[in-house]
């Protein structure tokens, strides 16, 4: 194994512990929405916003949205 990680970019370090990370809290603490039922007029609107958003009329990337904000470069790499 010590192998492997010494051959990892650090992209792919960050991404294997981000997703270690996310499997113990989901095994520790499960879903909080688990369960939940979503009320129809929720769900509709949800569902009228993923339509805007893959026609490209509502939704920005976040490096826009970054660069609108002037945020700092390390707030960056936290959010990716």
């Amino acid at each position: 194994m010590a192998e492997l990680v010494a051959q990892m970019t650090k992209e792919e370090l960050r991404l294997m512990i981000e997703t270690s990370v996310e499997q113990k809290l989901i095994e520790l603490f499960g879903d909080p929405d688990e369960g939940l039922v979503i009320r129809g007029n929720i769900h509709k609107r949800l569902l009228q916003q993923k339509a805007a958003v893959e026609r490209g009329e509502r939704g920005r990337l976040l490096d826009e949205v970054v660069k609108t904000l002037f945020l700092a470069s390390g707030v960056i790499t936290c959010l990716h």
